[in-house]
């Protein structure tokens, strides 16, 4: 049943993976019990580069990017941080406070992720400053571009496109199997992950950078203590145990959290892509190409976290949707169109079966309240 006066917000909260971690096996594996005592002090190895890093993740990281083949581990430090976006930040400053020149532009190709403009603004630092689009950004001198591939929001496979000699940061939150094929093994200078999205955990706010250079990773564990002075302990060993169980889970095909993610996030796009066509021209979707990968040893397409959905006609997309009681992120504030919003496929199932039913009612407002419009 349709409640028109409820609000859908498709904002970004990662909970479509409850089902998994609720069920019985792994509600028993994933309990994490810590005496008052433990994790007292701010230091976890004072030696360590990452100096509140607890080892246990550390290896539990490593671990599991083995497994998928998504990312190279050797020779790099492991920084961690409240989550992917404060490590972006300290990556910023890193990069920009060993620069000679400042303030270093900061650029990414549109459509990008909206908080990266707001995160290299929010400040007004004088190491370095927004420009925009990487596609048009022309200015001399050094910059850092940020690539997110998968792309949030439009879920396109990236690469870098000034390629003039800057630095880049490269985001892959969404590089694992279950949204998108893992064609390669990434090898960067800074690669950035979070817990957030591999299996849903975004209220343990973890988030881990993958770092080739010494003094890159120094600066940014300079900024962390700053700035929060470390990470908490509680959430990394909670991540730990996860991440391990996570790492189990792919040798069991019946257990694999990633056969399972993949699944629900390809019969959720299934799902978009059947009442898009059923609304004629009026909504638009991008194509992904099948590609193969490594992790399931067969080809597949990608299913994104985010839906870009566009209207062709020329109209505020986030406007007309607010209409119909549902929060969207605009286009424009990923430096593209007001006619294109950010969908997303990750919330709980009713939401997602609601928005469907309230798409179709823009196209056919005979789908009125109390007569669900969508049938999967």
């Amino acid at each position: 049943m349709i409640n028109l006066l409820v609000l859908i917000i498709l904002r970004g909260d990662p909970t479509a993976f409850q089902e998994y971690w609720m069920s019985t096996k792994m509600k028993e594996r994933c309990v994490v019990v810590i005496p008052g005592w433990e994790l007292m002090s701010y230091f976890s190895y004072k030696t360590n580069v990452c100096w509140f890093l607890q080892q246990d993740l550390a290896e539990a990281i490593k671990a599991l990017h083995c497994e998928i083949g998504n990312a190279a581990t050797e020779e790099r430090y492991i920084v961690v941080g409240n989550g992917s976006s404060q490590l972006c930040q300290a990556a910023l400053f890193a990069l920009s406070s060993l620069s000679e020149d400042k303030p270093l532009s900061i650029v990414a190709a549109v459509p990008y992720y909206s908080t990266y403009e707001e995160e290299a603004s929010y400040v007004q630092s004088q190491l370095y400053k927004w420009e925009g689009d990487a596609r048009t950004f022309n200015k001399p001198g050094p910059y850092i571009e940020m690539v997110t591939s998968p792309n949030n929001p439009d879920g396109t496979i990236r690469e870098p496109v000034v390629n003039r000699g800057g630095k880049v940061i490269y985001d892959f939150a969404y590089y694992w199997p279950h949204y998108t094929p893992i064609t390669h093994r990434q090898d960067h200078d800074i690669m950035l992950f979070t817990f957030s999205k591999i299996a849903g955990h975004a209220g343990s706010r973890i988030g881990w950078a993958l770092v080739k250079d010494i003094e890159v990773a120094k600066k940014m564990v300079q900024y962390l203590t700053i700035n929060s002075i470390g990470v908490s302990k509680e959430s990394q060993i909670r991540a730990t145990v996860i991440l391990n169980e996570l790492t189990k889970s792919c040798r069991i095909k019946s257990e694999s959290f990633f056969e399972y993610g993949n699944e629900k996030v390809k019969s959720r796009w299934e799902s978009l892509r059947w009442v898009v066509d059923k609304t004629g021209d009026t909504f638009t979707l991008p194509d992904y190409p099948l590609a193969f990968c490594n992790f399931f040893g067969k080809s597949s397409s990608t299913y994104p976290a985010f839906a870009w959905l566009g209207c062709n006609e020329d109209k505020d997309l986030e406007s007309l949707l607010k209409e119909k009681y549902v929060l969207t992120r605009g286009g424009e504030r990923c430096g593209s169109d007001k006619k294109y919003v950010r969908v997303n496929m990750l919330g709980p199932n009713k939401d997602f079966e609601d928005f469907l039913n309230r798409l179709l009612t823009i196209k056919y407002p005979n789908c009125f309240e109390g007569i669900p419009c969508f049938e999967p």
